[in-house]
């Protein structure tokens, strides 16, 4: 039977490019693997599986793809001597290959030494108050370090003992195991990838070579950043394993609770409690900001809930070119505790707005109509 054409094989076009074809061939390993499939469709899946392998070994290699290009099948098969014969492409191949490997069985690099496993990252909740937030700020923070120990200088072995390489891999790290039809490279499980073993393990750090302790740091906090932002500090996070590279530190921001205002954004809320008189006959009033006070025009008449808008007087955000604004909404505060006099004063002024009807309190009576009209539907 005549083989398939290598391009469709992969499911891809002519011109495809070199990253194409890799990411073909990767997803179509993964998906036909040997040690995925199991049972009654193991078998057409181990022949998918090599036909994909053949079509990416000749194109992935510059000569063999140009020579199959040209001649077809016969330009890369070695009983017919074409122009790419030979074995000149399986780097290509091992390079792909190994990536898939390490998506399928996991591990660490791929290669003949120590296997190197990057430190784990760290996370630090800080809390601001929403001035430095809105302002930004330079802070200290005390976090966790790692530091060589002193009693074995670092090498987790006990003072007068010696560090040996691993026999079981002879100090590479990785052994080789059976995986189906193939050979695969695993972490050593004597040695657990370091390529060494330590006999008798240091009393203080317990032969990890490093103890827990902590440094300060400064952060640099940015103006107008807002809760649940994260700051990178990069490198201080966990070390990593066999001289791999530190990890990263997350600084978390929460913003404390402010009294006075809530953040919305880059905007700005607050609540600004009047009188009852000052909102029936109006007057200017002054409210707080981040920056000093302000002041606003009460008009004659306002009513709770009343909202008025400070343009310009909320937060600049690390994305955004302009600030907020604050938005003050009005609470009309009913008197307590009123003295005799007062209650009559009051009681007065009632009586006064009633006799006036709907032209003083028009929400009061168009609110009687309604109930009216309701009761005697």
């Amino acid at each position: 039977m005549a083989k398939k054409d290598f391009y469709d094989t992969l499911g891809v076009p002519r011109n495809a490019s070199d990253e194409d074809i890799k990411k073909a061939y990767r997803k179509l390993a993964m998906k036909y693997h040997p040690d995925r499939n199991q049972g009654e469709a193991a078998e057409a899946a181990e022949e998918k599986f090599k036909e994909a392998k053949e079509a990416y070994e000749v194109l992935s290699d510059g000569s063999k793809r140009a020579a199959y290009d040209q001649y077809g099948h016969a330009g890369v098969d070695p009983n017919m001597r074409g122009p790419a014969a030979g074995a000149e492409g399986f780097g290509g191949f091992a390079e792909a290959f190994g990536d898939i490997f390490g998506d399928v069985f996991g591990g660490g690099r791929r290669g003949g030494g120590r296997q190197v496993f990057r430190g784990n990252d760290i996370s630090y909740a800080m809390e601001v108050s929403l001035e430095e937030a809105a302002a930004g700020k330079d802070a200290q923070i005390r976090i966790p370090s790692w530091d060589d120990c002193r009693t074995c200088s670092g090498s987790g072995a006990k003072p007068g003992t010696k560090v040996v390489s691993c026999t079981t891999c002879n100090g590479a790290g990785v052994v080789q195991m059976r995986q189906g039809f193939f050979s695969v490279q695993q972490t050593c499980p004597q040695c657990r990838g370091t390529g060494k073993l330590i006999a008798e393990p240091c009393v203080a750090c317990h032969g990890v070579g490093k103890l827990k302790a902590h440094k300060t740091l400064e952060v640099k906090i940015p103006a107008g950043i807002d809760s649940g932002m994260r700051i990178r500090s990069s490198g201080n996070g966990e070390p990593g394993t066999n001289g791999g590279p530190a990890g990263d530190l997350y600084i978390e921001i929460r913003i404390k609770k402010h009294d006075i205002f809530e953040r919305d954004g880059d905007d700005l809320h607050c609540v600004v409690p009047i009188s009852f008189p000052r909102a029936a006959l109006g007057g200017e009033i002054e409210v707080p900001t981040l920056s000093g006070k302000a002041a606003i025009d009460i008009p004659e008449g306002t009513q709770a809930g009343k909202q008025f808008r400070l343009r310009g007087k909320g937060i600049k955000g690390i994305r955004s070119s302009y600030p907020g604004d604050l938005y003050c909404h009005i609470a009309v505060e009913t008197p307590i505790k009123l003295t005799e006099h007062q209650r009559k004063l009051l009681k007065d002024f009632d009586d006064s707005l009633r006799k006036g009807g709907a032209r003083h309190t028009p929400t009061e009576e168009g609110w009687t109509d309604k109930l009216k009209s309701f009761f005697s539907g």
